[in-house]
């Protein structure tokens, strides 16, 4: 699903509940408001939880030693910061198709 069908998405539910009262325009900068304001948060290594969807974190990727593809040489790759997504618990079990029950807890 690409940005313009998620927009596509939200303007669609949104003329079902309350009619068509938003343009595709606004649902566009709706969206990428969304999206501007979850990429400053993990920029200032804030985390962001969507309580049913899940939560954005910034994990600290270690250091450690890798191969350059084409000579085969190893090549030292520095620790950094990168963004992480962990699915809810309701989340995981919509997506599996299973009871809420049935879906375990498998913390970092």
């Amino acid at each position: 699903m690409t940005k313009a069908d998620l927009v596509e998405r939200v303007t669609e539910q949104i003329a079902k509940t309350a009619g068509p009262m938003i343009s595709k325009k606004d649902c566009a900068r709706v969206v990428d408001s969304f999206l501007d304001a979850i990429k400053e948060a993990l920029q200032q290594q804030r985390n962001i939880e969507v309580r049913g969807f899940g939560t954005f974190k910034i994990r600290q990727r270690k250091t450690r030693m890798a191969r350059n593809p084409r000579t085969g040489a190893p090549v030292e790759v520095s620790a950094r910061p990168v963004p992480v997504f962990k699915p809810s618990k309701e989340l995981r079990a919509m997506v599996a198709d299973i009871d809420i029950e049935d879906v375990g807890d498998d913390d970092d």
